[in-house]
């Protein structure tokens, strides 16, 4: 008998557990191991300095490529608010990070800036940092006074998949091992970066007048959604996986995964 091949890993660059376990729910069906950074004893960050989510989820997918040496995943999400023109959209993990000389303003009354030189104002973690009940108040404060019909918003995600060696231009992309180029699909973009390919996703909804809701993290339980009359952080897990941002994306990843294996397996 033949031992099985072992799958190759394929390294999810995120410390959340919450967005683990979405991954590894969402990604069930791909033809890899899937490891964290803790898998794979990672505890460097990569800054993320980018102003878009595009930059942002390019510049974890490089930074921890080339930490591992494996390929991997990585994502930039956000929640864009339209009354807030967007914001906190890039700093939603970051949004309450105000300039030095804004501390002692009210934050309600500032436009949320994306200077240098921010700092976290106190809030209620154990570091006293923002927690995500933290950034829903502050967000919920920013809009008061705004009517329903213009709490428009939407949670973007933007994935990137790529690994050290890949071609850096759109000619002849090959993984580092010099298999096949990965056949074309309408389902994910080239990158025009260090070779990676970006998947889009998006889901639209409202923000609501308060919090409700004990499940998921970070804006869901302000985040309404008007399909199923609940914010995101009520609908189930199994739910929330079949509609969210991530999921969207995440489909047009696992498309691209699938196809990626299949074509260095026909090389071989």
């Amino acid at each position: 008998m033949y031992a099985a091949m072992p799958q190759p890993k394929l390294l999810i660059a995120t410390g959340n557990p919450g967005k683990m376990r979405e991954y590894r729910d969402l990604l069930r069906a791909v033809p890899y191991q899937l490891v964290s950074l803790s898998d794979v004893g990672i505890t460097d960050e990569v800054e993320e300095t980018g102003v878009t989510f595009y930059e942002n989820a390019a510049l974890k997918t490089s930074g921890y490529a080339g930490l591992s040496g494996l390929l991997t995943l990585a994502d930039d999400s956000g929640l864009e608010v339209d009354a807030l023109g967007g914001a906190p959209g890039v700093y939603s993990a970051r949004y309450g990070e105000l300039p030095d000389a804004a501390r002692q303003e009210p934050f309600a009354a500032l436009p949320y800036e994306r200077g240098v030189g921010r700092v976290v104002p106190a809030g209620t973690g154990p570091d006293g940092k923002m927690t995500d009940q933290d950034r829903s108040s502050l967000l919920l404060r920013n809009m008061e006074g705004v009517p329903w019909e213009r709490r428009t918003a939407r949670f973007r995600c933007v994935i990137a998949v790529g690994r050290l060696g890949m071609a850096e231009s759109g000619q002849n992309r090959t993984d580092s091992q010099g298999n096949g180029e990965i056949p074309p699909t309408p389902l994910y973009e080239r990158g025009a970066s260090g070779g990676l390919t970006f998947m889009v996703g998006s889901v639209a909804g409202m923000i609501q007048y308060e919090p409700v809701g004990d499940e998921g993290f970070g804006y869901d339980p302000v985040f309404y959604l008007p399909s199923f009359g609940q914010t995101m952080a009520q609908i189930s897990l199994a739910d929330k996986n079949r509609i969210s941002h991530r999921s969207d994306a995440v489909r047009k990843a696992v498309a691209f995964l699938s196809d990626r294996l299949s074509a260095i397996s026909c090389q071989q």
